[in-house]
């Protein structure tokens, strides 16, 4: 009998010292996908995302180290590293000496490959962009049109049904020029739209930057393309240092905001010397 439960009692040491190994080195799992980007036909970049699921929730992943490869994994088709933000994103500029590489297909690969670490293995992400572009034209009448085209057979041909954003480039985001956020285009690849935005600030000379995009797409990633317009309006700064404003610098409040606090402070203090007196008088009364 004590033979017996010697041996259940190694069986069950032995199993839970298993289980507590395996929870040692068991990792999660880190998923890595990467996006395209194509700049005004220009500058071309890549950018990697590392994400895992967390106590039953998706969370970026920073500090990972990322590689990314054009075509196959392999040295020669190495197109830069980089380690993920505090957001699980890393850039990568597409650069040239990848042209050969590039110019092999309509249709290019990129791989995004990450090392391992002590919280997760290594992963892969893939994308298959097909090569497209937005040509952006302005007319007189403030009318902007753009033209989406995909490489077909060494052709560039134009592409029908694709949702096109056209919009003000500006400092905090994309302002929409009109109502109509985007606009599909139609059997010549092509949209239109009419600029509305009135006395909207631009530069010195009132030039603003009209913006085409393709967001987001399955087959073309993130395109866009720019054109300066003297459409803005120049509104000349006019420094308010030394005037009353309600933001202005220490002692050039408004006078009506003075005279607001002031009267507060005086209308607390004339309480608090009525309860004072009143105080005094109980106690000359013996109260």
């Amino acid at each position: 009998m004590k033979k017996h439960s010697r041996l259940l009692f190694s069986a069950l040491l032995l199993q839970l010292i298993g289980i507590a190994a395996f929870a040692q080195t068991a990792k999660n799992d880190l998923s890595l996908s990467v996006s395209y980007f194509n700049n005004n036909n220009q500058l071309h970049y890549l950018v990697a995302h590392a994400k895992s699921k967390i106590d039953g929730k998706f969370q970026m992943i920073p500090n990972i180290n990322v590689s990314f490869y054009i075509g196959s994994e392999t040295p020669a088709n190495l197109l830069g590293k980089g380690v993920t933000n505090n957001k699980g994103e890393c850039l990568v500029l597409i650069p040239p000496a990848a042209k050969q590489e590039w110019n092999k297909s309509a249709k290019p690969g990129f791989i995004v490959v990450s090392q391992t670490t002590k919280q997760f293995d290594e992963s892969k992400g893939t994308l298959d962009v097909t090569k497209a572009k937005i040509q952006i034209d302005t007319a007189a009448d403030r009318k902007v049109t753009a033209v989406l085209l995909e490489l077909k057979d060494t052709v560039w041909t134009p592409v029908k049904g694709v949702d096109v954003k056209i919009a003000v480039k500006r400092l905090g985001g994309d302002f929409n020029i009109a109502e109509t956020p985007t606009y599909a285009t139609d059997s010549l690849g092509m949209v239109s739209a009419e600029y509305k935005r009135d006395s909207l600030p631009g530069d010195a000379k009132g030039n603003l930057i009209i913006v085409a995009k393709v967001e987001d797409n399955d087959l073309y990633g993130n395109l866009s393309s720019e054109k300066m317009v003297p459409w803005g309006k120049y509104y000349p700064y006019k420094s308010e240092f030394d005037k009353r404003t309600l933001f202005a610098r220490r002692g050039k409040s408004p006078i009506w905001l003075e005279l607001m606090a002031y009267s507060i402070v005086a209308a607390v203090w004339a309480v608090l010397f009525f309860l004072f007196g009143q105080i005094r008088k109980l106690k000359r009364l013996g109260i």
